[in-house]
């Protein structure tokens, strides 16, 4: 088959710190590629990791690539899917001419379900004697200051509990932190021996994940007008309660200051294992003691970096109308003017 050499596809991810991370992210964007093999798969990254999406759409613009389709590789529709990505687009495109064709988030569909389930189901496979109806499944979402992005986070949770029908369902978010998850709920387990903790799969490149790309690219490709995102609980577009203040906000990036750093951390093996915390015991900002473990601690790069994302989060956004609940969360306080 020919290849297109006016359009190309463009896969664009978070980035991460962590090198298994970014090789998941390669692996997909092959898989993806295996299915468009007519056309150009890239990929680049907003933060942390190169090479950045500037680093992509410059390699396809000197491919003579006339226009793009972007297809953000994001769970929920947030900050960076609303705002990072899109402004950076559009920033990039009217420098340079090229069409950008910006496509909508995976969300939750039956493949993003279907996908979640396959790997729960996996672990009862390989662990016969467990029993769904006995199972409470934890579900860790990253967090968000927006609400409907983390509404949809307690929304999947439940369709994979009456889906496979588990005993019991609970959403947690990890925050815009450094936490390790399996290393906490690790320490957990220790304090409970009499109950089980099995880590699932991350969904990475499951068959179905893949599937929600390709449905992804097919709405533009195919112009069948479903590109949409969700606006009638938009924090942007919808006047919230809590949030009205960021009705109509003004689309910017507010990741230029770390965008193609390709900073990676060397302790990892590969899988981050906490070693950065064991290493240096440096405590996070704005975090107290932990009850667990003796408290979290960062490698003292990795605090610069965080403080700085914090202050200049604060910088950019409105202010989180919960910020100073006592319950969290942590880190979209502000600073200390005392």
């Amino acid at each position: 088959m020919k290849l297109n050499n006016q359009v190309a596809i463009l896969i664009c991810g978070h980035g991460s710190r962590n090198k298994l991370a970014i090789t998941e992210f390669q692996e997909l964007t092959n898989f993806i590629q295996k299915r468009y093999p007519n056309f150009l798969v890239e990929y680049g990254f907003l933060e942390f990791a190169k090479p950045s999406i500037v680093d992509a759409l410059d390699k396809l613009k000197d491919l003579s690539i006339k226009k793009v389709i972007a297809i953000p590789a994001m769970l929920f529709a947030a900050g960076h899917v609303k705002n990072d990505i899109p402004s950076l687009l559009m920033n990039y495109s009217s420098k340079t001419g090229i069409e950008i064709i910006y496509g909508r988030e995976l969300g939750i569909n039956n493949l993003m379900i279907s996908a979640a389930c396959e790997r729960v189901k996996d672990v009862f496979k390989q662990n016969n004697n467990l029993k769904p109806e006995e199972s409470l499944l934890v579900v860790v979402g990253r967090g968000s200051s927006d609400p409907d992005a983390n509404s949809n986070v307690s929304k999947i949770t439940r369709m994979i509990v009456e889906g496979i029908g588990l005993g019991w369902g609970e959403t947690v978010f990890s925050g815009v932190t450094f936490t390790r998850i399996k290393r906490q709920s690790d320490l957990v387990a220790i304090n409970n021996p009499n109950i089980s903790f099995i880590h699932a799969k991350y969904l990475s490149s499951q068959s179905y994940v893949v599937d929600t790309f390709v449905e992804r690219i097919e709405e533009i490709l195919n112009n069948e007008g479903n590109n949409f995102m969700n606006c009638s609980t938009c924090k942007y577009r919808s006047n919230l309660f809590g949030f009205e203040k960021e009705v109509g906000m003004v689309q910017e990036s507010h990741h230029d200051h770390v965008e193609g750093l390709g900073i990676s951390c060397d302790l990892c093996d590969p899988e981050c294992n906490g070693a950065c915390e064991i290493q240096n015991q440096i405590p996070t900002h704005n975090q107290e003691k932990s009850d667990i473990g003796g408290g979290d601690y960062l490698e003292h790069e990795h605090v610069e970096a965080h403080q700085h994302e914090h202050n200049h989060h604060h910088h950019h956004h409105s202010i989180y109308p919960n910020s100073k609940h006592p319950l969290g969360p942590v880190t979209l306080r502000l600073p200390n003017k005392d």
